[in-house]
C-alpha cells in the first residue's frame, strides 16, 4: 500500500472526525442552555415569582424581530449578489472558466435575498393576523 495513500485516507479521517466533534459540541451546547433555562424558569416558579410571556421569552432568547432580521439578512445578500457577478467578471481575465460558474453563484445568492425578504414580509402578515385575533 502506498504511503500517500495513508496520509490522505488518515487526513480524510481527521476531517470527518472533526466535523462530528463540532457537530457533537453544538448539540451538547444547546442541550445545556435549554437545560439552564429550564432551571431558571422552575427557581422563578418556585419563588412564586410572576411568569409572562415576555419574561419567558426574555430568558429562553426567543427573537420578537424576526421579520427585521430576515429582512435584514435578504438585504445583505441582495447586495452581496452583484458583488459576485462583479467578482466572476474579474476572474474570468484570468480563467474565462470561472466567470458562469459564479454568475450562477451571484444569482443563487440574489434568490435566497429575494426569499428572505419574502419571509419576512409573510412573518409580519402572520403576526399582525394573530395580533387581531387576540
Amino acid at each position: 500500500m502506498d504511503t500517500g495513500s495513508i496520509g490522505a485516507g488518515l487526513a480524510a479521517l481527521g476531517f470527518w472526525l472533526f466535523i462530528a466533534a463540532v457537530v457533537i459540541a453544538g448539540i451538547w451546547d444547546g442541550a445545556r442552555k435549554r437545560e439552564s433555562n429550564h432551571e431558571t424558569i422552575r427557581r422563578l416558579v418556585e419563588s412564586g415569582t410572576p411568569l409572562d410571556e415576555k419574561l419567558i421569552n426574555q430568558i429562553t432568547g426567543v427573537n420578537e424581530n424576526l421579520d427585521r432580521d430576515l429582512r435584514f439578512g435578504g438585504t445583505l445578500m441582495l447586495w452581496i449578489s452583484p458583488g459576485l457577478a462583479v467578482l466572476g467578471i474579474f476572474l474570468s481575465f484570468i480563467n474565462p472558466k470561472a466567470l458562469m460558474p459564479l454568475l450562477g453563484v451571484a444569482v443563487l445568492v440574489g434568490f435566497i435575498g429575494f426569499g428572505l425578504i419574502y419571509c419576512a414580509n409573510m412573518y409580519m402578515k402572520w403576526r399582525e393576523q394573530d395580533q387581531q385575533e387576540e
